[in-house]
Order: structure tokens, then sequence, then C-alpha cells
């Protein structure tokens, strides 16, 4: 169990020596382009310095006017803050890659990315239409290229300085272990749904195993009602420390060794999720005996993200 006086600074190594991770990260999946800057520049004054953004969520210009007017008002340095993008599931082929990154890089209005992540291990039918599918509403799939061959054109990326590390995103611990084993330039972080219901412990151990980050996206259950919220054991416990059920979940989170992702939307809840702190030791061996378990994206299986639309 990971113990620490002030999550809002912990930040953790990535592979290779190529920085360091802030354990607390603002990811930007928002479908509206208004509420994404508003709200970035809102994690940003709340204290968040980590930012994960995606090619497929369909906002980094916004999400780049925001962290620049941060920037430019003075008192954060390009380097206190942790950017990541990710590849797109139609942009696998090796050729693709490096245009799709600079694509990502050049809306986020960046120099270089700190993480560049295979978004999923699936690849579409290469175009311009994120959302390839045939009349029947079945996702085209390109079973011309392989996932290694697209990490080998991702560590290509690392090898001339664009990002300073790479990892994927959506895997299973099946699907992640041959990737490890063939890389030249391994894994650094793997982000995958984690929380009480998902706790995904057998992925957890083999990347603290390998030193490679864990990151947890939706730790809130993706706020879904029921979930992990409403349970009464994360209740019981958050009355019981003074704190909200999501400041119980997130401390939770940190505490098991992971980073983790969350997407408040107003000023006053990024400074709530900002605003954690240890669990007692009894209150967190608790929530490691719910017994609930529930996937709320099933992306895992098809590489189309539940909570993105389709055709954005």
């Amino acid at each position: 169990m990971i113990e620490t006086s002030d999550f809002r600074t912990y930040r953790v190594p990535l592979k290779n020596g190529t920085g360091h991770m802030p354990v607390m990260g603002f990811g930007t999946l928002i479908p509206d382009a208004v509420t994404t800057i508003s709200a970035t520049r809102d994690a940003l004054e709340a204290g968040f310095r980590h930012f994960d953004c995606a090619e497929r969520y369909r906002n980094e210009r916004e999400v780049g006017q925001a962290l620049q007017a941060g920037l430019a008002s003075g008192g954060i340095a390009r380097a206190d803050i942790f950017v990541t993008s990710k590849l797109w599931n139609t942009n696998h082929r090796p050729d693709r890659v490096e245009p799709a990154f600079e694509a990502s890089r050049a809306r986020l209005e960046l120099t270089y990315l700190d993480l560049y992540l295979s978004h999923t291990p699936f690849a579409f039918q290469p175009g311009d239409d994120q959302d390839p599918r045939d009349p029947n509403g079945n996702i085209l799939y390109d079973r011309s290229v392989t996932l290694l061959e697209t990490w080998r054109a991702m560590e290509n990326l690392v090898d001339h300085g664009k990002c300073r590390a790479i990892g994927l995103s959506d895997i299973t611990l099946e699907g992640l272990m041959p990737i490890y084993e063939s890389a030249r330039i391994k894994p650094a972080v793997v982000q995958v749904e984690a929380h009480p219901y998902l706790p995904e412990t057998e992925l957890l151990e083999f990347c603290k195993e390998k030193g490679i980050v864990f990151l947890a996206f939706a730790p809130l259950g993706h706020g879904l009602r029921p979930g992990p919220l409403e349970d009464p054991v994360i209740t019981a416990i958050a009355a019981k420390v003074s704190k909200t059920p999501a400041q119980v979940l997130l401390a939770w989170a940190v505490q098991r060794g992971t980073a983790l992702l969350t997407t408040p939307k107003t000023a006053a809840r990024a400074r709530e999720n900002f605003t954690i702190s240890a669990l007692p030791e009894d209150a967190f061996n608790e929530i490691n005996r719910i017994q609930t378990r529930q996937r709320f994206n099933e992306v895992v299986k098809t590489g189309s993200p539940g909570f993105i639309p389709q055709g954005r």
C-alpha cells in the first residue's frame, strides 16, 4: 500500500529514465468544446499537472488552447505538466503512426509529448472515418497490420525525440505480455479501466513487477449509478473519514499503487477530486474486500469505446 502525506504532488517514475508522471491525472474525454476549455483551465488551476488526451476525443485543439493559456499566464512551465495523447485505431499501419502523432502534437501546440499510447490493440480500416463500419453496423477491422508492427513505429517516435515514453491503453494482460516480451522499448504505461468493481489485480501485479505505471481510467466507475460511488462500503467510509465517496475511491486508487484519471467538469469538482489524502489501513482493506465485479466499458473486446458516440 502506497503511503504519502500529499497525493497532490506525488509522481511516479517512468521506465528507462523517461521522466515522472503525476499520479493525479485529468482525463479530457469531454464532448463539448466550450466545456473542454473551461474544465481543462479549471483542472490546471486546481493543481492538476497531468493531462490525458486523444485524437479520438476530437478536442485536442481546445485542450491545447487551455493549456497554452495556463502556461502563458505565468508560474507554470512546460516541464511542470505531463501531456499524453493516443494513436487511434485507424492509424495503426506503420506509415500512419508518425503523421497521426504530429497532428496531435500540433493540435495541442506542444513541441513534444510526454507519453503516446496506442488507444486500443485493435486496428480499424485506415481512413478519415474514425468509426468505419459496414452496412450492417459492424466495425471494419484492418487485418493487414499487427500491434507489434504498430509498436515498432511508436518506438521510432521515442528514438527521434518526439515523445518521452510510449505505452498501451485498453489492453488485457494477455495482450500486453507478447508486446512486452518483443518490444525494444518496453511499455512505460498501461492505461485501463480500474476501480473496486474491476480491480485488475493480476495486471496491476504484472505492471508492478515490470516497472510499468498502471494508469486507471474510470476510477469512479464512469460516475454511473448504481456503481462504486453508491456502494455501501464506500459511502460508509466516506462518512467516517469526512470525505466524499469520490475522494475515497481516488485515494484507494493511489494507495494501491496506480496513477489515475478523473474528468471533473467544474472548478468545484476539480478541487474536490484533487484534494485527496490517504485512507486508514482498515478502510483501504475493506474496499479491497468488495466482491462486486463489473466492467463499464467494453472497449477491450471490440476497440470501440463505449462512452464515445459513433460518428464523432
